[in-house]
């Protein structure tokens, strides 16, 4: 408890310009580590999708190894680009509240969006309107 006090206390005493920069410091570093939180999913979805596709492989298993491949693989990189945007959400927010980062923060989004939707496509074989194909 005591350590607290003094946190405060000290934070209190520093003038309000440095205050907010080190607020922006903490947002900067929040959205920083979001981003390689990203790339840490997309990289071990990737070594894991790798992994199970040769030891399917190469263990003899039958079944439809590609497919099952490339279901892991989408899959890793539509949680990759959703924890991205989350950080040019964070990021544009806390820094720069400008309709210009907004429409630039838009079009990433817009971008994001259509490459998730097009991912979705391709591991689901399906547009999302038509009906799932049966087991």
């Amino acid at each position: 408890m005591a350590g607290w006090v003094t946190t405060t206390v000290l934070w209190q005493a520093q003038p309000e310009g440095e205050r907010v920069n080190r607020l922006l410091d903490l947002v900067e570093y929040v959205a920083l580590g979001i981003e390689l939180l990203a790339v840490a999913v997309i990289a071990v979805t990737m070594a894991a999708a790798f992994a199970a596709y040769f030891w399917n492989r190469l263990g003899g298993r039958r079944g439809s190894h590609y497919e099952s491949f490339r279901a892991r693989l989408g899959s890793g990189l539509l949680l990759g680009l959703e924890i991205l945007v989350a950080a040019d959400v964070i990021r544009t927010v806390a820094f720069e509240p400008t309709l210009q980062s907004v429409a630039v923060l838009g079009l990433l989004v817009v971008i994001r969006t259509f490459l998730s939707w097009a991912l979705v496509v391709e591991i689901e074989e399906r547009w999302p309107w038509q009906a799932r194909k049966p087991e």
